[in-house]
């Protein structure tokens, strides 16, 4: 099975395994979910993450985060999609919860948070909305 927009895919394999509210979830493996997965760790959203071989296929297992009984995770949002991509500039980027949550976005310099592309100064195209 072919997959179009890896990104959505892998948001909705995370939704759904909070949902069921199991420790770890499998994703597609690729550069830029693993950069993903980074984010997410450095932000505190998972516990960990590590690229797992399996046959010919690279998947990515992410071991997600809870406090008690609840995910640490409240929603996963893909902003830009293939039919529509969204891009702001560096003044035009959003600022999820006033500061509780993060955008991810994909600039020149790499996928970086809301914050640290606001830092740097530049703008991209909004991956998705942790919160």
């Amino acid at each position: 099975m072919s997959r179009t927009d890896l990104i959505a895919d892998s948001f909705t394999i995370i939704r759904n395994a909070i949902g069921i509210r199991q420790d770890e979830a499998l994703i597609p493996g690729s550069k830029i979910l693993l950069r993903i997965c980074g984010i997410l760790k450095e932000e505190g959203y998972i516990e960990n993450f590590k690229e797992v071989d399996s046959g010919s296929l690279k998947q990515i297992k992410v071991y997600l985060r809870y406090d008690g009984k609840k995910s640490v995770i409240t929603q996963l949002k893909k902003v830009s999609r293939s039919g529509l991509r969204t891009y702001r500039g560096k003044d035009g980027l959003p600022s999820v919860l006033n500061g509780y949550g993060i955008a991810i976005v994909s600039t020149s310099q790499g996928v970086l948070t809301d914050a640290q592309a606001r830092e740097k100064g530049i703008g991209g195209e909004i991956l998705g909305m942790v919160w």
